[in-house]
């Protein structure tokens, strides 16, 4: 419960500008091998495997920030990735935009729900049921876009 009530204090703060980030170097492969070692026992115990490729990108922007979000999509990524397969994620610059594309052997999200996915609280399952992972708060459409 306290977990749940400080995600919706941070999504609060985030949403009204009240957060002040601090902006650093960061190094996109050195972040996500962090999480893949914080992730990996959970991964191996689902049989799932991490891997990474793709070119060295470092950004300015704010770390808690990058890795939080970095943690939320890999997360979800190994938990629905059926047990045997693999979460990929791919490092690319392009016109100076970095990529990062994390990839996992899931079915696809069916159509009629693709327009709602980052609504937060949005499940895809109508009965809405949980079994302790997650509190539905995940990204709005403003996060992905700041």
């Amino acid at each position: 419960m306290a977990k749940m009530v400080g995600d919706m204090l941070f999504l609060a703060q985030a949403d009204n500008n009240l957060l002040k980030p601090e902006l650093v170097k960061i190094d996109l492969e050195a972040e996500i091998r962090i999480l893949f070692d914080y992730l990996g026992a959970w991964a191996e115990e689902r049989d799932v495997t991490l891997e990474i490729t793709g070119q060295q990108i470092c950004i300015f922007g704010d770390r808690l920030m990058i890795r939080r979000a970095l943690s939320n999509v890999l997360s979800n990524a190994i938990r629905y990735t059926p047990p045997g397969n693999s979460v990929d994620v791919t490092l690319e610059l392009a016109a100076k935009a970095a990529t990062v594309r994390i990839e996992n052997s899931r079915p696809m999200i069916p159509a009629e729900h693709i327009n709602r996915i980052f609504e937060r609280f949005y499940r895809t399952d109508a009965s809405r049921q949980r079994s302790g992972e997650g509190a539905g708060l995940g990204f709005s459409d403003s996060d992905i876009h700041r």
